[in-house]
C-alpha cells in the first residue's frame, strides 16, 4: 500500500502542507474539520486504497503556515483550486468534506461546477442556518482547550463526539495521537470564515451526484441537518452510519465501503447505484438507508 506523500507548497502567499496517497481513476480532494491536521485523516486515506486522495493543511493548522489576514469560503475554495493547479491536477476531481470541511465542500463545489464530479458530504450542515446541537458541546467544540488539554479531551470526548467513542473510550486514542494544537489564529480564522456562511439558498443548483453521510449518535450535528442536505441538493442520497460525529476517523469501515461504491460507480449511474432514471437528470427525493 502506498504512503502518503507529504510535501509544502507556496499557493499565492501561504505555505501548504499536502499529503498525497497515490492511486488510479479521479483523484479525491478531502477537505478537514475545524483546526484538524491532515494526519487526522489517514485511517480514511489508508481505507480507501485504489483511490489517489489529496489533503492539505489550512493556514495554521498543522503544517500550514499561518496567513495575516482572514479570509471566507470562497476565498478557500479558490485558494484549493489554485493548490490543484500547482499540484499538475487539471481535470476535474472527486470531493470530500468532513464537518467544517463539509462546508468548503459545498462550497468548492458552487463554485467550480467544472472541476468537481462527485460530492461526499460527512457530519455535516448547510451553515449557520443549521439545526444546532447542545450548544454547551458546540461551545467546548469551538474553544481551543481540546488541543491544549489532553486530558480534558479525553473527559469530554464521548459526550461531544458519540458513537464508537462514547461505546469505548479508547476509540479516541488514536484519534488523539494524531492530532495537533493548530496556531490560534488560524483556529480563529476558521471560525471567522463560517460565521454567515450558509448554502440554502443554492444547494437546488447543485448538479454533482452527491452522497450525504450522517452519524446516528452525533451530537455536534443532528441528522435533520443530513435530511436537508439530501433532500436539497438534486442527486444526492443519504446513507445513516451507526456511529458518532468522528465514524471516518474511528469507525471508517462502516462508511468507507459506501464512499468506495459511490466513487468508483460507473459514470452513468450516479448515487452510489440508484438507477439513472431515478436520479441522473431530474429531481427526486433522496432516499436513506442505515448501515452498521
Amino acid at each position: 500500500m502506498p504512503k502518503t506523500e507529504t510535501r509544502t507548497i507556496d499557493v499565492d502567499g501561504p505555505l501548504l502542507k499536502v499529503g498525497i496517497r497515490r492511486g488510479e481513476g479521479v483523484p479525491l480532494l478531502i477537505f478537514n474539520g475545524i483546526g484538524a491536521n491532515m494526519e487526522l485523516l489517514e485511517p480514511l486515506t489508508r481505507a480507501l486504497h485504489g483511490i489517489e486522495t489529496i489533503v492539505f493543511d489550512l493556514p495554521g493548522i498543522g503544517g500550514s503556515a499561518v496567513r495575516k489576514s482572514p479570509y471566507r469560503l470562497r476565498g478557500l475554495a479558490r485558494l484549493a483550486k489554485r493548490l490543484l493547479e500547482k499540484l499538475g491536477y487539471s481535470a476535474h476531481v472527486d470531493v470530500l468534506g468532513v464537518s467544517w470541511g463539509g462546508a468548503l465542500a459545498q462550497q468548492f463545489a458552487h463554485s467550480y461546477p467544472q472541476r468537481c464530479r462527485r460530492l461526499v458530504l460527512a457530519a455535516t450542515t448547510p451553515g449557520v442556518l443549521m439545526v444546532p446541537g447542545s450548544p454547551f458541546l458546540l461551545a467546548k467544540l469551538f474553544a481551543p482547550r481540546r488541543y491544549k488539554d489532553p486530558t480534558y479531551l479525553h473527559k469530554i470526548a464521548p459526550d461531544l463526539y458519540g458513537g464508537e467513542v462514547r461505546r469505548d473510550p479508547k476509540a479516541i486514542e488514536a484519534y488523539t495521537s494524531n492530532l495537533k494544537r493548530p496556531h490560534w489564529l488560524g483556529y480563529l480564522y476558521q471560525q471567522i470564515a463560517f460565521c454567515g456562511w450558509t448554502s440554502l439558498f443554492w444547494l437546488s443548483r447543485l448538479r454533482q451526484p452527491t452522497l450525504v453521510l450522517g452519524g446516528r449518535d452525533d451530537p455536534l450535528v443532528p441528522l435533520v441537518n443530513l435530511r436537508i442536505l439530501a433532500w436539497l441538493i438534486p442527486r444526492a442520497k443519504l446513507h445513516i452510519v451507526n456511529d458518532g460525529h468522528l465514524f471516518l476517523m474511528t469507525g471508517s469501515q462502516a462508511a468507507t465501503p459506501l464512499i468506495r461504491k459511490f466513487l468508483l460507480a460507473p459514470s452513468d449511474w450516479c448515487c452510489a447505484g440508484a438507477q439513472p432514471d431515478r436520479c441522473c437528470h431530474r429531481r427526486t427525493r433522496s432516499t436513506a438507508s442505515t448501515v452498521s
